[in-house]
């Protein structure tokens, strides 16, 4: 059994309950495997990521095996703008996505797309998948996008979004799949040693007493890391770790550095 979402955004649960923690959120067009169906609540695993919890079955959108498939194989159409607005066809119903969603089997001569075959159309987007060449410039640019979003856990979106959420929404929005959460990030890509020797779009973790990652944030230019701590935000990055420029302490001890992106 298999679904896709056709609403903004889905909460998803750590346990089949209103009560439970949202762990993460399906953004619109994200497509998933149903690994546990009940009366009211369905266990997923999202394609993109691996990513398992439970949503309200009242949420599911069908989604036949072969489509899935096709969705699975066929890299798909991400919008790029905080928020569009998209129209079903034939029905005037329009409502907002936002950034990260994904358009599957879009037409980049009408715009038009279509969700589990209900037709729809968007505006204001051609079907580009980064403003220009320049990957690490079109992450940075992103991340910037997101300034001020109120910190969420679990969130995904520009209305609320935690420290990995942010990373991989804007990783997603330029083309790059990376994991959830920000222990299993920082399990990929290639180590270095240095914040000298960052890059723009590189990525950096940071631990707990424990020794435990537990927050991620994507490195800009001149020793400034752009994160979710209470809001997204800009703050100094140094060996030590995360530096508030407003409470002037140290925030998060630095544990490593990735770089995601091939050069």
């Amino acid at each position: 059994m298999y679904g896709i979402s056709n609403l903004s955004s889905i909460p998803v649960r750590s346990e089949p309950a209103e009560k439970s923690e949202m762990c993460t959120q399906v953004l619109f067009g994200e497509h998933y495997q149903i690994i546990e169906e009940g009366k009211k609540w369905c266990k997923i695993k999202l394609h993109h990521d691996g990513y398992e919890g439970w949503i309200d079955s009242k949420m599911v959108d069908p989604l036949t095996a072969r489509e899935f498939k096709y969705l699975s194989d066929k890299e798909q159409v991400v919008t790029t703008d905080i928020f569009n607005i998209v129209q079903q066809i034939n029905h005037y119903r329009n409502f907002l996505i936002v950034a990260g969603s994904t358009l599957p089997h879009f037409k980049k001569k009408d715009s038009s797309f279509k969700i589990a075959g209900i037709p729809y159309m968007i505006q204001g987007f051609n079907g580009r998948k980064a403003l220009n060449g320049d990957i690490r410039l079109n992450i940075i640019n992103t991340a910037l996008s997101y300034f001020n979003a109120p910190y969420l856990w679990g969130g995904r979106t520009p209305l609320g979004i935690d420290c990995s959420g942010l990373t991989q929404i804007v990783y997603k929005i330029a083309g790059i799949n990376i994991p959830r959460d920000a222990s299993q990030q920082a399990q990929i890509g290639n180590h270095f040693s240095f914040v000298e020797e960052a890059l723009p779009g590189d990525l950096a973790f940071f631990d707990n007493d424990e020794g435990e990652i537990i927050h991620v944030g994507i490195i800009w230019e001149k020793n400034k890391i752009i994160h979710s701590s209470g809001k997204v935000r800009i703050d100094n990055i140094d060996h030590a770790g995360i530096f508030n420029t407003e409470t002037k302490r140290y925030t998060h001890q630095l544990r490593l550095m990735k770089r995601i992106i091939s050069d």
